[in-house]
Formats: structure tokens, C-alpha cells, sequence
């Protein structure tokens, strides 16, 4: 009797999910913690790092132990699942290449809007340093922006007004531009803030628009890494 033939790979096109999106982000959030510790400064939106160093009473040692353990936590509670899969090899380098085509995406189209203005901050930085600030910006600022204040704010406002198709399209769009907004305003706060200018504001308000089109079709995993990709691009290359 023939065998059967085994099914071709097909590569997934659709939007990633809450599993996927934990282990492709793992290796982003261990090697943030790890690295964030020999750095003077962190990511403004880490609202974890205090709180490790705070456990671990300031001994680089456990805090370190303790970013491992939770880690490890993230992939046992995969294992257990049954999400093995979304550890693959394959994931990460299709994940990776497809971050790369929206970077670089990303990039030269923000700069055809307002000419040749980089999104990040205008600080000098060696490579490590930049490396482990763009894992946290990743991260913790796509938690923050696109997660909480996009996504949850536009659910938030299905949620309270009845939308047909068209409207909810025109509200997302809005709830979009709303947020991407703030993004860019939020880098011209505080004391690592840079000087307001409005060139970098229109370009990082584009550059916060294309990461919510990138959170909202393919998924969480994706524009972190794809923002990790643009600041390394910027902050090391």
C-alpha cells in the first residue's frame, strides 16, 4: 500500500497568538533583564527591573537568578500546554525575517513623510548598551503602546458604543492616530527626554501608526521584534 504523502510546509500567515507571542518575546525579556543590570539607564516604560532588583535586594547575582526563573517559568507553562511548537527554530527565523521587511519598511517610509530623521534617541551609545536598550524599548514599550493603550483602549471603545463595520474602521483608524500620538510625544518627556522637534515628532507618530498596523494584523511577537530591529538598526548599526 503507497504511503501518504506528507502535507507541505505551509507558512502561517496569520496573525500570531497569545502563546506564540510568549515564547517568540522570551529570548527579548531575558536578554532586556540580563543586560539592563551593567546599564546606568533603563527603558522608561520597565516597570519590572525595580521591582526584580527590589526581591533580590540589589545582589546582581539572585536578580539574575530570578530573570532565569522566570523565564524558565514562560517556557514550562508552553511545555505544559502543549505550545512546544511555538518554540521552534522555524518560528523565530520566519518571525525574524519577516521583522526585518518591516523595519526596513518602516524605516524608509517614515523618512519619505519627513525627510532623514531617526526614531531614538540622540544619545551616544556603545553597542551593548544599545543593543540592551532596544530589547527594553521592544518590549516594554509595545506592552505599553500598542497592548494596553491601543489595543485595550479600542476594544474598551467597541465595547462601550455599538459600531457597524464602517464605523469600527473609522474609530480604529482614529484610536490608531490617537495613540501613535501620544507614542511620540511620550519621547519628549522626562529627563532622557529629547527636545521637542517637528520633524521627529511627525516621524515617530508615522513609526507609531505602522507598529499599530503591525500589532493589530500579525500580532504581538511580530512588532516586538520588528521595533527591537529598527532600534538596533539605529542605536548599534
Amino acid at each position: 500500500m503507497a504511503k501518504a504523502k506528507p502535507e507541505p510546509t505551509v507558512i502561517q500567515t496569520t496573525a500570531s497568538g497569545p502563546w506564540t507571542d510568549l515564547g517568540l518575546t522570551l529570548p527579548v525579556f531575558v536578554g532586556y533583564h540580563l543586560g539592563v543590570v551593567f546599564l546606568p539607564v533603563r527603558n522608561a516604560a520597565d516597570w519590572m527591573t525595580r521591582r526584580l532588583s527590589t526581591l533580590a535586594d540589589n545582589d546582581p547575582q539572585l536578580y539574575a537568578t530570578l530573570t532565569i526563573c522566570v523565564g524558565i517559568a514562560y517556557t514550562g507553562t508552553l511545555i505544559a500546554l502543549g505550545r512546544g511548537h511555538a518554540l521552534r527554530g522555524a518560528a523565530f527565523a520566519w518571525l525574524l525575517a519577516e521583522a526585518v521587511v518591516y523595519a526596513t519598511a518602516m524605516r524608509y517610509l517614515a523618512s519619505f513623510v519627513v525627510g532623514k530623521v531617526f526614531l531614538g534617541p540622540h544619545v551616544e551609545t556603545d553597542g551593548f548598551a544599545g543593543l540592551v536598550l532596544s530589547l527594553g524599548a521592544g518590549l516594554y514599550e509595545e506592552l505599553a503602546f500598542r497592548v494596553v493603550l491601543f489595543g485595550f483602549g479600542f476594544w474598551l471603545l467597541k465595547l462601550l458604543f455599538s459600531l457597524n463595520a464602517v464605523s469600527k474602521a473609522m474609530v480604529g483608524m482614529a484610536w490608531a492616530l490617537t495613540t501613535a500620538v501620544i507614542f511620540s510625544l511620550w519621547h519628549y518627556v522626562g529627563v532622557l527626554g529629547d527636545p521637542f522637534e517637528p520633524r521627529s515628532f511627525v516621524f515617530r507618530t508615522t513609526c507609531g501608526l505602522v507598529f499599530c498596523a503591525i500589532y493589530y494584523f500579525r500580532g504581538f511577537a511580530p512588532v516586538v521584534w520588528t521595533h527591537v530591529l529598527y532600534d538596533v538598526w539605529v542605536l548599534v548599526l
